[in-house]
């Protein structure tokens, strides 16, 4: 480092750099300030002209639907250029309130002026046209942006991140980093190194089979969770039928999650009656896996259900994919919801962070090198034949994330502590709770069982076919609310969702109460 800074080449390129950042800074300011004010010139509030979807809507899906790629789930389409704010306008022209901001993943709504200057920065434009494969050849700013994003919000306890795709591919991958680290705690017990693979390792995992392929092994998860739709992944999920039928699916524990009585302060002794029996019931599948040698390695939940598993050797994993990232009023909703002794292993994240991925602990590194292969356990001299094996691309995708969406969230991060949305998460989320119980009161089959924490909220409906009356009427209306297991509403709105957007949902929740005469 001293020979390059003593270098006067190399001082001007970085007095360059330095100057060229501090440009686009303040070129970004002032595209700031300008679509600020464009967004105060445009903006209003709810505004709808025909039912969701309209006629234009209906034609659209009419168009699409024999191309083939909608997946079958579509239920509107949207004109994003018109939208702003805590608002989406659908292609029929109607301004919706959006409290479920793409499935969660909106942290500062549509069209933010933060995220809009972000595109003067040059590295937006050379990251989009020269897309690089993050985890063989990352461009040099990486470990920078790594510690401007994702680093400075670690979950204490965890020092480690690898971003990916998405919350699906995070939570395969984070599976695979339990296992790998299992594995190599065996092998240092029989006196082998993490990587020191045998013959019968190298040969029998590439048709599938013990015990090169850690058939035995497995990841336990709770009934009603969802995880992801790959295929690790959608064997922990178990929310909906229709995410998991005729996929097949690993030979992997489900345990009892809690059922829990709302409000928590009426029913205290009868919900640690519930978690104390769901704890138990997880403990006995640890106990009973291990006895027939098919050992539980990790478990993965979302942050309600605190950690019992001291006595085994399983990885702790929570997955944030739609809890992180300030909306339950914390960074990490794992961090308000648990008094933790100490850090879980892994904490998984997406939506409201742009890209998917995970923090870890050191202990959980995929081993790194390469090394020497044995044939077999009685033959420690001899080598693997076959290519040399490196212990990278254990962990691997061609992507390893997205370069642009680390340039966007670092403005996002800068945004929410400029504009306070966490402590916003927080104001809001109890205004928003007030109406909601407010609205139990009134209406006590149409909201029961309401429970939350900042604005990650949701209630339960007396009957599947209310819950899904309710939020139809709510869309034509002019709220969008998301759905949830059988008979659920959620609330996952932007981080910019403010008191403003709660009134109007109050005024437009009341009157679709009173005309459904729930």
């Amino acid at each position: 480092m001293r020979r390059v800074l003593s270098s006067a080449p190399a001082a001007e390129m970085i007095g360059a750099a330095v100057a060229e950042k501090a440009a686009v800074r303040a070129l970004s300011a002032r595209a700031v300030s300008t679509a600020a004010a464009v967004a105060t010139e445009e903006g209003g509030g709810i505004s709808m002209k025909t039912k969701v979807p309209g006629p234009v809507g209906l034609r659209l899906m009419e168009q699409h639907g024999p191309q083939g790629a909608s997946g079958g789930a579509i239920s509107l389409f949207c004109d994003y250029r018109a939208s702003d704010g805590c608002y989406l306008v659908d292609a029929d022209g109607n301004r919706m309130l959006d409290m479920f901001s793409q499935i969660a993943s909106l942290p500062l709504g549509y069209n933010h002026p933060s995220l809009l200057a972000a595109q003067a920065d040059p590295l937006l434009a050379t990251y989009s046209t020269s897309r690089c494969a993050i985890g063989l050849m990352p461009p040099m700013e990486l470990p920078e942006l790594l510690d401007e994003t994702f680093l400075k919000i670690a979950p204490a306890g965890l020092s480690r991140v690898q971003t990916m795709l998405c919350g699906s591919s995070a939570n395969e991958n984070v599976f695979k980093a339990a296992m790998f680290a299992y594995r190599a705690k065996q092998r240092a017990k029989a006196g082998r190194g993490p990587t020191d693979f045998t013959r019968d390792e190298l040969e029998s995992c590439m048709v599938n089979q013990s015990p090169g392929c850690a058939n035995d092994l497995s990841i336990l998860s709770f009934r009603g969770g969802f995880h992801g739709r790959t295929m690790a992944a959608l064997t922990c999920t178990h929310s909906k039928p229709v995410h998991k039928l005729d996929a097949p699916a690993f030979d992997w524990p489900t345990a009892d999650f809690p059922a829990l009585q709302y409000p928590l302060e009426h029913h205290a002794a009868e919900n640690a009656a519930e978690e104390a029996r769901c704890v138990d019931g997880a403990r006995a599948i640890f106990e009973a896996r291990l006895a027939e040698g098919r050992p539980v390695v990790g478990f993965v939940l979302e942050p309600t259900l605190r950690r019992e598993d001291g006595e085994f050797d399983a990885a702790f994993i929570v997955d944030e994919v739609q809890t992180g990232v300030m909306a339950s009023g914390h960074m990490w909703a794992h961090q308000a919801a648990w008094g933790l002794p100490e850090a879980p292993d892994f904490v998984v994240f997406s939506k409201k962070a742009l890209l998917g991925g995970y923090y870890f602990k050191e202990a959980f590194q995929p081993p790194q090198g390469r090394h020497v292969q044995r044939r077999s356990d009685t033959d420690p001299a001899s080598h693997w034949p076959g290519p040399s094996l490196t212990a990278g691309y254990r962990i691997f995708n061609t992507w390893m994330g997205d370069m642009t969406k680390l340039l966007l969230f670092r403005a996002v991060l800068e945004a929410a502590e400029r504009e306070g949305l966490q402590a916003r998460a927080v104001s809001t989320g109890a205004a928003l709770m007030r109406t909601l119980e407010a609205a139990r009161e009134r209406h006590p089959r149409a909201v029961r069982n309401l429970r939350g924490a900042g604005t990650i909220i949701a209630f339960d409906c007396e009957t599947p076919e209310m819950r899904d009356e309710l939020a139809a009427a709510l869309r034509n209306n002019g709220v969008l609310v998301g759905t949830n297991g059988s008979q659920s509403i959620r609330f996952r709105p932007a981080l910019i969702f403010g008191d403003e957007h709660v009134d109007e949902f109050e005024g437009v929740f009341a009157a679709t109460l009173r005309q459904l005469a729930l």
